[in-house]
């Protein structure tokens, strides 16, 4: 098979295939023969698709990342505010079925924190990609600097509560603490709207 072309199709097909597994299974079960097995393929197709082990685990974790992110952008395309943004994050990341991908996701930030060499681009896009989505959603008007420490409070926020939900399974708790950030922010940008330059009635 050494010889033959990557169907790159079928390797996305593959690849999703793994990282489903992976969340299934867990970070450490990533092997050539039990996944193998689980898909109902070959050792052999899965070398002929990645290459080696560790182009595997590269691909799942950048498949992995590509879900992450989009747990972060808006359905539309467009900017409804720092706020409705953070509130769309939570709602995606705290359902039920995004569950095991999380738990694959903070076990994967725990592994990186230890082999930060191995794991370089899993930590360079980590926060990075949850920080440009919600400074985006703060629009080009937004200051720079007060965006990214705005979204910088939101990501460690909405992570700290996610990791003390999977922790805990305390639903009912962990989502009025979330209620209560959400609403803190809303309450900010609309305190925001009402003294910007034009925004007051004319007399």
């Amino acid at each position: 098979m050494a010889g033959r072309p990557v169907d790159h199709r079928r390797r996305a097909e593959l690849l999703d295939a793994v990282v489903d597994y992976t969340v299934e299974r867990g970070f450490s079960e990533l092997s050539w023969r039990p996944v193998a097995t689980a898909l109902g393929v070959s050792a052999t197709t899965l070398v002929h698709h990645f290459g080696s082990k560790e182009q595997m685990l590269v691909a799942v974790l950048g498949r992995l990342r590509e879900r992450m992110s989009e747990a972060t952008s808006a359905r539309d395309g467009a900017r409804h505010g720092l706020a409705a943004a953070a509130r769309e994050v939570w709602t995606r990341t705290s359902h039920p079925r995004r569950e095991a991908e999380f738990r694959l996701f903070f076990a994967v930030y725990g592994r990186a924190l230890q082999a930060p060499h191995q794991f370089a681009e899993f930590l360079d896009h980590v926060v990075a990609d949850w920080r440009n989505a919600l400074c985006d959603a703060q629009g080009p008007g937004t200051d720079p600097a007060t965006a990214r420490r705005t979204a910088t409070l939101v990501i460690a926020t909405i992570r700290g509560l996610l990791l003390d939900l999977l922790a805990t399974g305390e639903r009912d708790r962990v989502q009025d603490a979330a209620e209560t950030f959400l609403a803190t922010l809303e309450d900010s940008q609309l305190n925001e709207g009402a003294t910007a330059p034009g925004s007051s009635a004319r007399s």
